[in-house]
């Protein structure tokens, strides 16, 4: 975060402008009849905006290898693809760098939606601070205004909760699974117990 960005609060307004076009359904799948966004041409064209030509290969991993992700995945990424395309990155003498942007694709925003709904981040203002204060500091940049010693403070600080929203989830899902598992156990014991009292 050596480098001043853009103001915070621009991007957090750049956020809750988001159009529909970038908070539609992605398609999920590679089948041409399917609906929605084709989210890795998306990508594509913000790289191309920025003056690199990303791999194929590269591309077709956008959306990760577990299913039950993929959706909340490609639709972060459309949202990131909306904040990335901002007139302040476009209009830096030099581009930002294309391993730098792929690393906002491939850690950033996947580990981002495993903790948070896509379009939270583009509805609510604490989620929407945190996703631009991640993408800047992948960038290298920190909001302006702020010294480099504030903008790791505030990341490390957003960054937990979401950290701690992640882990009421998990403990949330693991109680319902803990409930279903001991449902299906009386279950199973209540039909031996008949079984055995019809025989």
């Amino acid at each position: 975060m050596n480098q001043a960005g853009p103001a915070l609060e621009a991007m957090l307004r750049r956020l809750r402008e988001t159009p529909a076009e970038f908070l539609a359904e992605p398609r999920i799948g590679s089948y041409t009849g399917a609906a929605g966004v084709v989210v890795p041409a998306l990508v594509h064209d913000l790289m191309r905006m920025h003056g690199h030509a990303p791999s194929p290969r590269w591309l077709a991993a956008l959306g990760g290898i577990d299913p039950r992700a993929r959706r909340n995945r490609l639709a972060l990424a459309m949202i990131t693809c909306w904040l990335l395309a901002d007139p302040w990155f476009l209009a830096r003498p030099l581009p930002l760098p294309l391993d730098a942007l792929c690393a906002v694709f491939d850690s950033a925003t996947p580990l981002l939606a495993q903790a948070t709904a896509a379009h939270r981040f583009a509805a609510d203002a604490a989620d929407g601070e945190e996703l631009v204060r991640v993408v800047l500091a992948r960038l290298g940049y920190r909001p302006a205004g702020e010294t480099a010693a504030q903008a790791e403070d505030r990341l490390a600080a957003v960054s937990g909760a979401a950290r701690r929203r992640l882990l009421e989830a998990s403990r949330a899902a693991e109680k319902r699974a803990r409930a279903v598992r001991e449902a299906l156990a009386r279950k199973a014991a209540q039909e031996a117990a008949d079984k055995w009292t019809r025989e």
